[in-house]
């Protein structure tokens, strides 16, 4: 098995004030992967960072996927509801790296298209514009734009917040569906129960690593009680990292 992702004592975060640091270690192929802890731990930050989103302040992430390859689902609040664009319309834009942003759909791609909408049980509101959906809907069509990107290495920041249980379970099928199709998926996640039944290895964050494995050796009440202690601890007044080498101040 191979290696996907390597965290080379990797710091992230913004203004030079670091939100991740001194993080290290290894994302293997087929990881099905769930990075936990308490508000303010960094685990957004670090999705970023991976996704390309957020440069790293020092050290490196060494990915071993092509950017092309990568999918990545921000949390809900990020994604803009105004923009004028139907369900189907939003799923075909899943298609973009291969088609590019302005490239004619074949029939084959509609058919791709449809597929995953029917997999995400949203068959019927191809024409619904995402304003009008409810907070699963839109989560389902996100999914299925997921679906069409077929990418080999997938992120997703709080994919389940706020969402009734019958879309719950129907997203977690998904994530166990391109888990087994041996695609490698990193979850920031809120729910421990959850995590302990879907999500084999677990990292549990508090700006820095506080364990990492086995989800049962790393979601104990000591670990839990340390991360919560160390996010408490933070002081937002350290000092700021210095500069990156070539980088604007």
């Amino acid at each position: 098995m191979g290696t996907v992702l390597s965290f080379r004592n990797l710091t992230l975060g913004y203004d030079r004030h670091p939100a991740v640091h001194h993080l290290d270690g290894e994302v293997a192929e087929g990881d099905l992967l769930a990075v936990c802890g308490p508000n303010g731990a960094g685990k957004s930050t670090l999705l970023k960072g991976i996704a390309g989103v957020l440069s790293p302040l020092t050290g490196r992430i060494e990915g071993h996927v092509p950017a092309r390859e990568i999918a990545y689902l921000p949390q809900a609040a990020e994604v803009d509801r105004s923009f004028p664009i139907d369900v189907y319309d939003l799923v075909a834009m899943g298609l973009w790296r291969r088609a590019g942003l302005f490239g004619a759909i074949s029939r084959a791609d509609r058919a791709r298209i449809e597929a995953a909408i029917a997999a995400v049980g949203l068959e019927g509101f191809e024409t619904r514009p995402i304003g009008t959906l409810s907070g699963g809907q839109m989560q389902r069509t996100l999914f299925a734009r997921l679906l069409l990107q077929d990418a080999r290495l997938i992120l997703l920041d709080e994919p389940f917040t706020a969402l009734d249980a019958g879309t719950m379970a129907d997203l977690t099928a998904l994530v166990t569906r391109w888990n087994g199709e041996g695609r490698t998926v990193i979850a920031v996640l809120h729910d421990f129960d959850l995590v302990r039944d879907h999500f084999p290895r677990t990292l549990l964050l508090a700006r820095e690593a506080v364990a990492w494995g086995a989800t049962g050796e790393v979601l104990t009440a000591d670990n839990l009680a340390a991360a919560r202690r160390m996010c408490e601890a933070w002081d937002e007044a350290a000092p700021t990292c210095p500069p990156v080498a070539g980088a604007a101040a």
